[in-house]
């Protein structure tokens, strides 16, 4: 039978198939920066590209095994033509567009490659059937699984802090080469096999009857989008508060694949514990997740993780146990292919454009609650009801009690304080009443939207109702209000800007006061300077700029450039009129300018708490330097809660030959700055960046600057860049 061979060689293919993943994200982010939405739409392709995969392998299992075969080698070796990978060569997509360009970069990198692994989980399978005595072949699916979930571990703990893009890229392709010679073994542990490996399941002599039914495959598919689709909800939580970063990417995709490990595994004690408690963890870590939505803090990132994996068991746990004869084997995961590919979309592409938040994630907890098997909770707790009616009634009381509780004890805009210990307990009382409503599917749907509404949904639903948030391809902002009368732009959970309405409307503020690094940098330019500002946000810096100043400002997003546009927002309007706002990416947009085209270059690109990764490489300071006349001044924001960049930018100076020197500005806390509202001013850390000391002079002695902190590990390029030695641990608690 060869059992070992066909799990190795499942392993194999799985491991390289999820290695690949972050492997060619990696690769894109000096085009692409570190959106959320980038490693969405990678994902979208791996799906598409798996669904690709398993429709041949559902093809070609007509055939019998020796011509299955032949047609997978030659598909394997046409795909090992296009290695080693790298990065497609192809136009940067016009403004609004990316939603559909970088689907299409993925595509053409690693496409034919990714469709030839991406079909060996079921054909190997099927393979793997055709002995007469090879027995259940769908644990092998556990295994596969097992090898992807490997693989994602693989790429950030060891490929990403020990090899380069390239050498990652011919390491791959030396696995692939050798994937081939495993799969030309296990075919020839079934040479004696010249029939078709299974019966295929569309096969028109066999009977009708023992075909799924139409429901039933429509379960398939249910049971397949929805884990796919909080696999990717969830990404965009963790990435957009937290960092876009491969590190990060994994944890939901890795905990996705596990999920299918425990849920096919031959022995389904663990499955079964998982289906007993995915209901509670539904009402608890929906509930918490969504209060604590725009909150990048261990509360909300931990919740929104444990609810993924604990459901996705669950319901591929329930997926398991509908599957079908092996005959259908082939059908039954091309129908899980579309599923995942069916939520891949609806997260990814539809998500983005229909809704102005991420509404994407309630509703896709609201569906798994309409999923989940509620069978064990169904039993020991309807069974205690003797009468069906009084059930009915207890059920309905519990809902109506449940919304009034919720209501009082967490008012809508709570969300942004700490819970006090009552609400704590009220909390824990009013879930463990919840789980009563497990007893009916009705009860526990319904119960589970009442808590979605009054643990913000009702919020957020007001938020939306007011026009004063927008959703981009590069994230989510809100215009708030503050108490003071202060308009307020958030991206995700980071402030983007601040600007007083009524009194000092033209007073820079947040990260940007007088006091900061960048304050004191602007007030010394030349009055005749050339300032060039990555990032615009609400247009603060703009009140800095000098009457016979030229400034240019670049964006990536065309969301922000209209707030000010709107008027929402006028620093742009009363202070820099008519300056330039180029749309697109900064790196690229800068290097395509004339030479020495600025005297100031600032650099503040946040992705909510972090700078995309492709703003801090050797090649990106090469562009700031070659776009900054010979004695020009570079300016680098670096303020970031979750990684030291300051040792990062100081291997990068020492590369280069530059002088530096960093202000670390406390903001209100050390009571800088006039004429602003107290609260208005932010703790910032801004790094000063010269061709040599001297035009660093002047800036010195207006403030307290300081040494960069010496240099750590080796410098970050386009083709090498790890942030785990760098990380500040104790901020992810």
């Amino acid at each position: 039978m060869r059992r070992q061979l066909f799990v190795v060689t499942v392993l194999a293919s799985s491991f390289l198939l999820f290695l690949v993943q972050p492997m060619v994200a990696r690769m894109a982010l000096p085009r692409l920066g570190g959106a959320p939405n980038v490693w969405n739409s990678a994902m979208l392709v791996y799906q598409a590209l798996l669904l690709g995969g398993y429709a041949y392998a559902h093809a070609i299992g007509r055939f019998p095994l020796r011509w299955q075969g032949a047609i997978h080698i030659a598909v394997l070796l046409l795909g090992g033509l296009t290695l080693p990978l790298a990065l497609a060569e192809t136009a940067p997509p016009a403004p609004g567009w990316e939603a559909l360009w970088v689907p299409w970069l993925f595509l053409l990198t690693v496409g034919p490659a990714f469709f030839a692994i991406s079909a060996q989980a079921p054909l190997l399978q099927r393979w793997f059937a055709a002995h007469p005595q090879a027995g259940n072949p769908y644990p092998l699916y556990a295994a596969s699984n097992l090898g992807s979930f490997a693989g994602l571990l693989a790429y950030p703990l060891l490929a990403e802090p020990l090899l380069a893009i390239g050498q990652q890229s011919h390491a791959w392709a030396a696995g692939y080469a050798l994937l081939v010679v495993l799969v030309a073994s296990a075919l020839w542990a079934r040479r004696n096999s010249n029939a078709a490996a299974i019966v295929p399941a569309d096969d028109p002599q066999e009977p009708i009857a023992a075909r799924s039914d139409w429901r039933t495959v429509l379960l398939w598919l249910a049971l397949s989008a929805v884990p796919s689709g909080l696999m990717l909800s969830t990404t965009t939580f963790l990435t957009t508060d937290i960092m876009a970063i491969p590190l990060v990417w994994v944890i939901p995709l890795g905990l996705y694949l596990l999920s299918f490990t425990i849920a096919f595994a031959e022995r389904r004690a663990l499955a079964g514990l998982f289906v007993v408690l995915a209901p509670l963890v539904l009402l608890v870590d929906g509930s918490v997740a969504m209060f604590a939505a725009g909150r990048a803090d261990l509360l909300a990132g931990t919740a929104s993780v444990i609810l993924l994996f604990v459901v996705a068991v669950a319901l591929h746990a329930r997926l398991y146990d509908n599957r079908p004869h092996p005959g259908e084997l082939t059908r039954f995961y091309l129908v899980m292919a579309v599923g995942g590919v069916a939520g891949g979309l609806f997260t990814a592409l539809i998500a983005p454009v229909v809704f102005d938040w991420t509404w994407e994630h309630p509703l896709l907890i609201l569906a798994a609650a309409l999923l989940l098997p509620l069978a064990p909770w169904r039993r020991a707790i309807a069974g205690r009801f003797g009468n069906p009616a009084w059930l009915r009634l207890v059920l309905a009381g519990i809902l109506v009690v449940l919304f009034a509780f919720a209501l009082a004890a967490f008012p809508p805009g709570l969300g942004e304080t700490q819970l006090a210990g009552w609400q704590w307990a009220t909390l824990f009382v009013m879930l463990s009443l919840a789980l009563v409503l497990a007893a009916r599917r009705w009860s526990f749907v319904t119960g589970v939207a009442v808590l979605l509404l009054a643990f913000g949904g009702i919020a957020n639903l007001r938020t939306s109702i007011e026009g004063l948030r927008e959703r981009s391809y590069f994230g989510i902002y809100a215009v708030r209000t503050t108490p003071d009368g202060d308009t307020l732009l958030m991206h995700g959970t980071t402030i983007h800007g601040l600007q007083h309405t009524e009194t000092t409307p033209n007073e820079p503020t947040t990260y940007y006061g007088r006091s900061s690094g960048v304050g004191r940098a602007l007030a010394l330019a030349a009055p005749d300077a050339r300032v060039g500002v990555v990032g615009l946000g609400v247009g603060t810096l703009a009140c800095y700029r000098q009457a016979r100043q030229a400034w240019t400002f670049f964006e990536i997003d065309p969301v922000v450039r209209d707030f000010s546009d709107r008027g929402l927002f006028t620093y742009l309007a009363n202070c820099a009129p008519g300056a330039p706002v180029v749309i697109g990416d900064a790196r690229i947009a800068i290097e395509a300018m004339p030479q020495a085209s600025f005297d100031v270059l600032v650099i503040d690109a946040f992705s909510s708490d972090a700078i995309p990764l492709h703003l801090l490489t050797d090649e990106a300071m090469g562009i700031y330097l070659a776009a900054t006349a010979g004695d020009g001044l570079l300016m680098m924001h670096i303020s970031n809660n979750y990684i030291r960049l300051q040792p990062v930018l100081a291997r990068l100076a020492q590369e280069r030959g530059l002088a530096t020197m960093v202000l670390i500005d406390k903001g209100d806390s050390a009571g800088s700055g006039t004429g602003n509202n107290a609260g208005d001013l932010y703790p910032s850390t801004w790094v000063a960046l010269a061709p040599d000391q001297a035009r660093l002079a002047e800036l010195a002695g207006s403030g307290a600057w300081q040494p960069l902190a010496p240099p750590e590990g080796p410098v970050w390029t386009d083709d090498y860049a790890s942030i785990l030695p760098y990380l500040v641990w104790e901020n992810f608690l």
